[in-house]
């Protein structure tokens, strides 16, 4: 561990690397704008739906959860790229892992999201006669 004294300074610009990360892969990953744009709508349907505050807690624990697997890939994917530039079986191996990782957390995001908006969504349909 490191003997250097805490640096209020050194933490805030912690935070703009952060956010470089962020513009970084916005700019650079279609994947990610399109989990944003996910993230949007999820948010909008919620808000319209008035779901509850523990139901707000999935919603949210969910939208970080694959934000934070795709931002995870990414990185690993632009690393593994770094270290070997060829085609190399165990590099393929490492990168389809950490998009599985993405994957896994889409559809649990997905499913929790089901699960949340497809009774309520249900409610209107049969309080309207829709069905």
């Amino acid at each position: 561990m490191g003997s250097s004294k805490f640096s209020l300074r050194d933490r805030i610009r912690s935070f703009g690397y952060a956010f470089n990360g962020l513009k970084t892969v916005w700019q650079e990953e279609h994947n990610f704008r399109i989990h944003l744009v996910a993230t949007v709508l999820v948010i909008i349907v919620s808000c319209l739906l008035r779901i509850s505050h523990t139901e707000w807690i999935a919603i949210i624990f969910s939208i970080g959860f694959v934000l934070v697997c795709e931002l995870l890939n990414t990185a690993l994917e632009h690393l593994a790229d770094f270290v070997c530039q060829d085609k190399n079986p165990n590099i393929k191996r490492i990168k389809d892992i950490a998009a599985a990782a993405v994957m896994l957390s889409s559809l649990t995001a997905l499913l929790i999201g089901l699960i949340i908006f497809i009774p309520k969504l249900l409610a209107i349909c049969s309080s309207t006669h829709i069905f």
